[in-house]
């Protein structure tokens, strides 16, 4: 009997990384079963040989909604990527807040850009990690895969990713060269995403 995977993405993670390592875009549609190939092909260098199924593939992202760019992104995320047959799309927006910004030479306080006077603002990503924790580990809970494969160099996930090995999940993570050692490490096996980027390019 196979073994059930199911594939989480961290969106920004996986997709800034590429930015500055791959020459062209990402073959989304193409990602979950290369994954999935590659995982096997870990999985029996370290021993296991059972046959591995797909059961799905969740992306997680987030955009900012202010940024005309990132409205673009989601309605690609949702209406072109969300699309792909065992793929779903969880987006969280990011909401720009006011950034006061210290200077450690005078001690003031920098809440308007000194060239143009617009007010500074950041909007960070909150939620990915959390969202991602909890589907593996409400998943894991309901029997509803075997393997996880983790697409991430985020080490905030090892405590969650070591929770889940105790209870039996193996977790194959997919990071790239010279990040993510943390994480690497506390997975049941890893493999760098450098080492088959071209088969991804679309």
């Amino acid at each position: 009997m196979a073994d059930r995977a199911r594939v989480f993405i961290d969106f920004w993670n996986f997709q800034l990384n590429w930015n500055n390592r791959a020459k062209g875009k990402c073959d989304y549609s193409k990602l979950p079963k290369i994954l999935l190939e590659k995982a096997k092909a870990t999985l029996i260098s370290g021993g296991v040989h059972s046959e591995l199924q797909l059961d799905g593939t969740t992306i997680y992202a987030s955009y900012n909604p202010t940024v005309g760019k990132d409205r673009s992104l989601r309605g690609w995320l949702e209406d072109t990527v969300g699309k792909f047959p065992g793929v779903r799309v969880n987006i969280k927006e990011r909401t720009p807040k006011t950034k006061t910004i210290h200077c450690r030479a005078c001690g003031g306080m920098i809440e308007f850009c000194p060239h143009c006077s617009v007010e500074i603002k950041s909007a960070p990503e909150k939620g990915i990690d959390g969202a991602i924790i909890t589907d593996m580990f409400s998943l894991a809970w309901e029997h509803a895969y075997d393997i996880a494969i983790l697409v991430t160099s985020d080490k905030d996930m090892k405590p969650a990713v070591e929770r889940l090995q105790d209870k039996g999940v193996k977790v194959v993570n997919f990071t790239w060269k010279g990040s993510g050692h943390d994480l690497a490490k506390a997975c049941w096996a890893s493999c760098e995403l450098d080492t088959f980027v071209g088969e991804l390019v679309a």
